[in-house]
């Protein structure tokens, strides 16, 4: 009733009928559960032919491994419309050296996150960061979620981490969100960045994450002087 549909239509549409599903009327459905804009965008997504949809390189553009280089000492990486590595400065070497040595299905951020013990002990309330990482990768990757690569990460983070394998069944969904994450570095010391995200127009599948220095603090110094050795 809140949505405008009947109780025959909507009862077809749970059953996966093969009915006319406008998105205007997917989100009248989507506000009548309360869902917020991540959950409608994703319900419009779900309802769209499961393809790779979004054109973006397979390496980071020359120009954006030049926008992260200048972007020292905060680190920086360039990732994929399915969140793989594409590129990162020296500032995200030192802070997370293993990046350089990922491959294959390694080299991806959700992967790193939690297939990665080290990387557990680097974010201070791993849990928490994990946990909207999760959600925000699957709102932004729903076209992809036939791809066979996409399949594979799932199948394999599944596998590998209990946390991943409990929480990907729950469907959360979130938009990206600046925050402040903290790291405890093996040299560095505690180190505190804002998280950011950058869309670049020209290439719009793809992401620019950088790690802010925060005003009046020396973490990104103190990250530049003191090196880790794997």
């Amino acid at each position: 009733m809140l949505a405008g549909v009947s109780i025959t239509w909507y009862t077809w549409l749970e059953q996966g009928r093969r009915i006319n599903a406008s998105p205007d009327v997917l989100s009248a459905i989507g506000r009548a559960l309360r869902l917020d804009e991540a959950g409608i965008d994703h319900l419009l997504g779900l309802a769209q032919p499961s393809s790779n949809s979004i054109e973006a390189p397979r390496e980071a553009p020359s120009a954006l491994v030049r926008l992260i280089e200048s972007m020292e000492p905060a680190p920086a990486y360039v990732l994929s419309p399915t969140w793989d590595f594409l590129a990162w400065n020296a500032a995200q070497a030192r802070l997370y050296p293993r990046v350089a040595t990922l491959a294959g299905i390694e080299r991806n951020l959700l992967w790193v996150l939690f297939a990665d013990p080290f990387t557990r002990e680097l974010i201070v309330d791993w849990d928490i960061h994990a946990r909207q990482a999760l959600a925000e990768f699957r709102a932004g990757t729903t076209s992809f979620r036939a791809d066979q690569s996409f399949v594979e990460l799932v199948g394999e983070l599944s596998n590998v981490s209990d946390e991943f394998a409990a929480w990907w069944p729950e469907h959360d969904v979130s938009q990206f969100e600046t925050r402040i994450r903290r790291f405890r570095h093996p040299t560095a010391g505690l180190l505190t960045f804002e998280y950011q995200q950058l869309a670049p127009v020209e290439w719009p599948g793809l992401r620019v994450a950088c790690q802010l220095p925060v005003p009046g603090d020396d973490s990104a110094e103190r990250l530049a002087v003191r090196h880790y050795l794997v």
